[in-house]
């Protein structure tokens, strides 16, 4: 069989082009809220500086003071001076504790920010790949998605009719579920086609609302299928892949200011 390389080489730029598109305007808004939250992150600890400045500060002043009372530099200055460490050290405890949970915080929200992201991204991935895959075959190949689909599985059930006939074992009902209806066309196609491959076999078709787009034939304990799920899954690993690569572009980076 040849390949129409135009088709291909069509789909893909639609492919890339759909990657950008996500990059853009989901990607981008992500990674502009990270930054917020660094530069905040930022300004907290330039705080907690000064804090510790003006305790170092406070603590001059006092050793100055000390040493213009060295006459009576006795029990009295003892407790001072001890109370003086007590609160310096207090002070810096609370800072380096506060700055712990911020950076807790800190790391949850991006995580949990990022499992947000790619919810939605993996959600509207799937309903673009869809429409995409759509547009393509109609305007690309005269064909429907869910022709694209059919032929798909009958590809699959002539190469692995024999493997489903023994997995079926006595049950002889072999069934097709999609999210909706299938034309009624492509039902007498699939008719056909598994009379063919599989006779004496019942077919029959359902509808699973929750279903990834595609087509599933089940038949005992095998089933053939395309659906988007396999395209998605592969988008969010990619993905993952390059929201750890742009990660660790950014941790090796330092920020201005």
């Amino acid at each position: 069989m040849s390949i129409d390389w135009i088709t291909v080489i069509a789909q893909i730029a639609n492919f890339l082009v759909l990657v950008w598109l996500l990059k853009r305007f989901l990607y981008k808004p992500i990674l502009n809220g990270i930054d917020a939250r660094e530069t905040e992150i930022a300004r907290r600890m330039g705080e907690a500086g000064a804090a510790r400045e003006e305790a170092e500060a406070a603590e001059k002043s006092f050793h100055a003071r000390m040493a213009q009372l060295q006459a009576d530099r006795d029990a009295a200055v003892a407790k001072a001076l001890k109370a003086t460490e007590e609160e310096r050290a207090a002070l810096l405890a609370e800072t380096h504790t506060r700055l712990a949970r911020e950076q807790r915080e800190l790391h949850v929200h991006m995580e949990q920010e990022r499992q947000k992201f790619l919810a939605r991204l993996q959600q509207a991935g799937a309903q673009t790949l869809v429409a995409l895959t759509r547009k393509a075959l109609r305007e690309l190949a005269d064909e429907t998605l869910e022709a694209a689909m059919v032929r798909q599985v009958l590809g699959q059930l002539a190469a692995r009719a024999d493997e489903l006939a023994q997995a079926a074992g006595s049950d002889t009902t072999a069934l097709v579920t999609t999210r909706a209806p299938l034309p009624e066309d492509l039902q007498a196609q699939l008719h056909r086609e598994t009379d063919r491959h599989l006779p004496g076999f019942d077919l029959r078709f359902a509808t699973n609302a929750v279903q990834s787009p595609g087509l599933i034939l089940q038949v005992g304990g095998a089933q053939l299928s395309w659906t988007v799920d396999s395209y998605t899954d592969e988008l969010t690993t990619l993905l993952d892949e390059r929201l750890a690569a742009e990660a660790s572009g950014r941790g090796d980076t330092p920020h201005a200011g």
